[in-house]
């Protein structure tokens, strides 16, 4: 059962289904609920290239999303967990 937070039930079921993990089904939902799927959909993709930053600044990044084993990923691992994550 979806959190009593969530704005789109439906989207964030659609997303789940999908894969995509829990916070992040929920930012993309709630987003969404508050303009349109249109404009979050516009918005999306806007992060810096991964092959183009810092193993440290990946690592930063990956901690802030809460991917666990990230202190012993190499930069390729790092790089594919947070794409796919």
């Amino acid at each position: 059962m979806p959190n009593a937070s969530l704005k789109d039930t439906e989207q964030y079921e659609a997303l789940r289904k999908e894969g995509m993990s829990k916070q992040k089904a929920a930012r993309i939902s709630n987003a969404s609920a508050a303009s349109s799927r249109s404009a979050v959909a516009r918005r999306g993709g806007r992060a810096g290239a991964y092959d183009d930053m810092t193993k440290k600044e990946l690592y930063e990044r990956a901690k802030r999303v809460g991917i666990p084993g990230r202190a012993s990923m190499s930069k390729g691992q790092l790089i594919d967990a947070l794409r796919h994550h």
